[in-house]
């Protein structure tokens, strides 16, 4: 499963008044669902990933990699695994700092199925952002060694092994391979 369900159907106003659980629950067509911890594959591909992103894109400017984000829009309210924002579009507060909410899509949307989630659910998630403006969504399955790519007005593809997977056109001078997402799976 993606997660479990723990309330019955209550309003988006009331589930962002609520306390922040740990791991992190979402708000989906007026339920929460609690997401499952991250597990080992989960964390390094996570964390790998969402550092080869800032590196490139943060330090000029043009994108930043968030993990765990609340991201709260179309009347929902999820948390990516990697939420990815062009820098033009990272909400600040009054002192120019980044601001604490976020009250948009992501620009690119990365999921990392972990072994107790439902792929459907995960996939549904993807296709909102997509939906409501996100220009890319990953689906990463570690056990398949597969990234299914979400671009608006495309059909998903599925990507495996030497295939070069597309980044956001801010970052279009990054070329990433399949493969190399999977090799940070390896620590021997």
């Amino acid at each position: 499963m993606l997660s479990t369900q723990i309330s019955p159907q209550i309003s988006l106003e009331d589930f962002l008044n609520l306390p922040e659980t740990k791991p992190a629950s979402e708000y989906i067509n007026g339920r929460i669902y609690q997401k499952p911890m991250p597990q080992g594959k989960h964390s390094i591909l996570q964390t790998e990933l969402s550092s080869t992103i800032n590196q490139l894109g943060k330090s000029r400017k043009l994108a930043l990699a968030l993990t765990e984000l609340r991201c709260t829009f179309g009347g929902r309210s999820l948390v990516p695994d990697i939420a990815v924002f062009e820098w033009s579009r990272i909400p600040t507060d009054e002192d120019g700092e980044i601001a604490n909410k976020f009250e948009s899509y992501p620009d690119w949307t990365i999921e990392i199925l972990s072994p107790d989630q439902s792929p459907n659910r995960v996939i549904n998630k993807i296709i909102f952002c997509v939906n409501q403006g996100t220009k890319l969504g990953w689906f990463i399955d570690a056990n398949d060694k597969s990234v299914m790519v979400f671009q608006p007005n495309k059909l998903p593809e599925v990507k495996y092994d030497a295939d070069i997977l597309p980044v956001l056109d801010v970052l279009s001078d990054w070329q990433i391979k399949v493969v190399d997402i999977f090799n940070w799976l390896k620590v021997k």
